[in-house]
């Protein structure tokens, strides 16, 4: 029956890989979404019930991984050189003739040339070994990277075993990490509503998303992946750069389809003059065009400079440019508080799009390139999407222009405004910024803050827009006439919500803190000052040198706790929460019994009669403590379903793994 089970599984797996191969490399789907996810969760329910049949390679594994609390160092086997850059058609035509006079070859003899389209992403490393991906690195200095293998894993175009009857034992090859226009646009309409800083152009986005220490946020991306290049290779001899590529896609990788093998140089050169034009069609973005000869008897011959390989040369397009002349910066409030500034500019017309606006993303930004209102500035479309400043044109000035101060106060609510030391975004400290109130409530009623149930995202919307609440004590005085009119809102629901918000009204005051949305502030910080100080009151009077004498709080978090009380705003919170009855004090407690003192869980997977919350909370009132990452140090290991690359660690490390039931007898002693 096992042997059935685990033939059943691996078969799943085969026939999912095949849809991957399909949707994400040749882009021929052969089955609806449905089918896939109803296969997907085929295969996750057999996994859940048998999870020691769950491997490193499987589908399900692609999301996995507590997040990372720094990356490691990974030395590639081979060296991932960079490459040397033409900027002119004069400098390929040099570039031909250095090669044959190396080569000691005629000027007249044509040598095979692969034109390649340079991808503006993220150069990464890959390693598989006997078919399974094992490592994944980015390219670092070229002799060293860092190890990113669990943010790799997530990007579907990748695959986690290679396909085929021609697997090598061991295969290390490069790759280009990039993000698509539409993923790019998408991603920085979630952060501009968020407030955070917008990405430059899908380069950065790219190379922001893979170097993230929680995959979780990288595979939100939707990242893609073209592999161009080898490094380590032991099965056999590849006589042309053409046969690697065919290699690569017989193995199931991603490889770009205008790749093309030209005959001679002049052949390299047209290539790049229609591309130069086509590349505006894209739907992701290329600054230029790789150019490599075709034999790797030839390459061999050639060699390498110390960072280069002699063989190959990228040719970069020009660049699209316009000046233009800054009429006004503004600043903006995004929904976490984060003040963004934004040039004004004449309209001008960059790469085919006329643009009038350009985010100058900080105060930094902006003092290092000194720009000022009414400066005449060089622009460029990064990415042929964002439009930045890439220099001010200071011959043109005329002493009219004015330097911009970077605001002291809040330009939407007048509230003082903070920088942490060490940080770019400058924020605002009230509670209630009409621009941040909705995503201020969202965080206020989420699960591990005060709890509200029932109450969405839609909902808080609408009572924001409809006067109803204009900072979180607000929702302590709904009515049932206030919900009522809301749109899916039955009278169930409503009485259900109204319930829910009376019954926070008993967190625990280490829940109440984090839910005022301090920053710096998180969870673990909130029980950390709840312990110190017994109440709400106490805390909002404590001065950031007293703070910071309470262990693990730093100056950063003190000043931060210490100006959000200053402000008249929260003030005003503190007060209606303290009239509509809210607990702001310690709740005293029988101290339970610490049966679990000195002991250290990990949580992984979905519990079916706890919360991650929940677990965690007893662990810690019955002494013991929660850690997010698997090591050795570690006691247990408490498993629910799906519980993925934690459980598999867990059993190479010998640690003691048990289920919800052991658990539940475990806290019950």
């Amino acid at each position: 029956m096992t042997s059935q089970i685990k033939k059943e599984i691996e078969k799943l797996r085969e026939e999912i890989r095949y849809h991957d191969y399909k949707y994400y490399i040749e882009n021929q789907p052969v089955i609806s979404d449905k089918e896939y996810d109803a296969l997907m969760q085929k295969l996750i329910k057999l996994e859940e019930k048998y999870p020691q049949f769950i491997t490193p390679d499987s589908p399900t594994q692609r999301v996995g991984g507590a997040p990372a609390e720094e990356f490691e160092e990974s030395k590639h086997i081979v060296p991932l050189l960079s490459l040397s850059n033409a900027f002119s058609f004069n400098d390929l035509e040099a570039f031909d003739k250095r090669v044959k006079r190396m080569l000691g070859l005629p000027p007249d003899r044509d040598i095979e040339y692969v034109s390649e389209l340079k991808i503006d992403g993220l150069a990464i490393n890959l390693t598989y070994e006997n078919g399974v991906l094992t490592k994944g690195a980015t390219r670092g200095d070229g002799f060293r990277g860092e190890t990113v293998t669990n943010n790799l894993k997530t990007i579907h175009a990748i695959p986690l075993r290679l396909r085929g009857e021609r697997i090598p034992r061991l295969l290390e090859i490069r790759g280009e990490v990039y993000m698509l226009h539409k993923d790019f646009q998408r991603l920085n309409k979630e952060r501009e509503k968020s407030g955070e800083p917008l990405f430059a152009n899908p380069r950065n986005a790219a190379a922001g998303s893979v170097r993230q220490l929680d995959p979780k946020i990288t595979a939100k991306r939707k990242l893609n992946i073209f592999t161009y290049a080898l490094g380590e290779y032991k099965d056999g001899r590849i006589e042309t750069h053409i046969e690697l590529l065919k290699l690569f896609k017989s193995l199931g990788l991603k490889v770009n389809p205008t790749s093309k093998l030209c005959k001679n140089i002049k052949e390299v050169i047209k290539f790049c003059q229609d591309w130069a034009e086509k590349k505006k069609d894209l739907d992701y973005d290329v600054d230029g065009v790789v150019v490599k000869i075709n034999s790797t008897l030839l390459q061999e011959k050639l060699g390498a400079v110390t960072k280069s390989p002699r063989w190959a040369m990228a040719y970069k397009f020009p660049a699209e440019q316009a000046t233009t002349r800054i009429k006004k910066i503004i600043v903006q409030v995004g929904r976490t508080g984060a003040l963004t500034p934004v040039a004004l500019m004449d309209p001008v017309g960059v790469g085919g799009v006329t643009v009038s606006r350009a985010t100058l993303h900080t105060e930094d930004e902006i003092k290092k390139k000194d720009t000022r209102v009414g400066d005449r500035v060089l622009i460029q479309r990064a990415g042929d999407v964002i439009p930045y400043v890439v220099s001010v044109i200071k011959e043109k000035r005329t002493g009219k222009e004015k330097k911009f101060i970077f605001p002291k106060k809040c330009p939407v609510c007048g509230a003082d405004v903070y920088r942490p030391p060490g940080e770019a975004v400058t924020r605002c400290t009230n509670i209630s910024c009409p621009a941040q109130i909705k995503e201020t409530i969202r965080h206020f009623t989420s699960r591990g803050a005060m709890d509200v149930e029932g109450i969405g995202d839609a909902h808080v919307g609408q009572l924001v827009e409809k006067g109803l609440i204009k900072d979180p004590a607000d929702l302590y005085y709904l009515k049932k006439e206030d919900l009522l009119p809301l749109e899916r809102m039955g009278d169930k629901l409503a009485s259900n919500i109204l319930s829910a918000i009376e019954k926070s009204k008993e967190r625990d005051l280490s829940r109440l803190i984090y839910a005022l949305g301090i920053r710096h502030v998180g969870s673990h910080i909130a029980d950390v000052l709840a312990k110190n100080y017994s109440s709400l009151d106490e805390l909002s009077k404590a001065r950031a040198e007293k703070l910071s004498s309470v262990p693990e709080i730093g100056p950063i978090v003190a000043k931060s706790v210490e100006l959000f009380f200053k402000q008249e705003g929260a003030k005003k919170v503190v007060d209606k929460l303290r009239r509509a009855g809210v607990r702001l004090e310690v709740e005293k407690k029988k101290k339970a019994p610490q049966i679990l003192a000195e002991k250290t869980f990990v949580l992984t997977g979905e519990l079916e009669e706890f919360t991650r919350e929940e677990a965690s909370e007893i662990i810690k009132k019955l002494g013991g403590r929660v850690s997010i990452s698997v090591s050795k140090k570690i006691d247990y290991l408490v498993a629910g379903k799906e519980p993925g690359s934690k459980y598999t660690k867990a059993k190479e490390l010998g640690v003691r793994i048990i289920n919800e039931s052991q658990f539940k007898k475990l806290i019950k002693k």
